[in-house]
């Protein structure tokens, strides 16, 4: 990373711990089920085509289960790229929808924020600001996301893939796979 980005890291991160600051999350649940999930937000790196692939797959299973969805895409680029998907579904940003500091900036992501989602699952494993933005002070009830010792207050459940056995080569795949099983996990209980 240059040492412009740092600095602009730095300062974005400085900036979203104050927001979390004023920021009033409802008191946590104390038990989590996944079938009492009605709604379900979805953030991740849209980038790659195999990656927005996978996506489109999971949320075609949500659905399958009767869940309604909220999903935001993230492309790491100036512009969003063409193609075709269900707006009604799918929301995407770029660069071009971010102020300065990498704050997204369109209207969509101030409802998809203000919207009580029952569970919100953040699959932005290369950490980008924006989408730890959104998830940071989405009003969510139950937030999933990666594990990261400066990200704890923002999620309910974290998930560790930086220590990934074996094959490395889908870490989003993994992580789909591991959000599952650990969601599975929460309703034994």
């Amino acid at each position: 990373m240059s040492i412009l980005k740092n600095i602009k890291n730095l300062i974005s991160n400085f900036y979203l711990k104050l927001e979390l600051q004023d920021f009033v999350k409802e008191q946590k649940p104390n038990k989590f089920n996944i079938k009492n999930v009605e709604t379900v937000g979805i953030l991740f790196d849209a980038t790659k085509a195999e990656d927005l692939e996978l996506v489109k797959k999971y949320v075609n299973a949500l659905r399958d289960n009767r869940k309604k969805l909220k999903v935001i895409g993230f492309f790491n680029a100036k512009e969003i790229h063409n193609m075709t998907y269900s707006k009604l579904e799918y929301d995407f940003i770029s660069h071009k929808e971010l102020n300065l500091l990498g704050k997204p900036t369109d209207a969509f992501i101030e409802n998809f924020m203000e919207d009580k989602l029952d569970l919100l699952i953040d699959l932005n494993i290369n950490n980008h600001f924006p989408l730890k933005y959104i998830a940071a002070l989405s009003k969510a009830t139950f937030k999933v996301g990666k594990f990261s010792e400066k990200d704890k207050e923002i999620y309910d459940l974290m998930i560790d893939i930086d220590n990934i056995e074996g094959d490395n080569t889908q870490p989003l795949k993994y992580f789909l796979k591991q959000v599952d099983t650990y969601l599975a996990m929460l309703n034994k209980n």
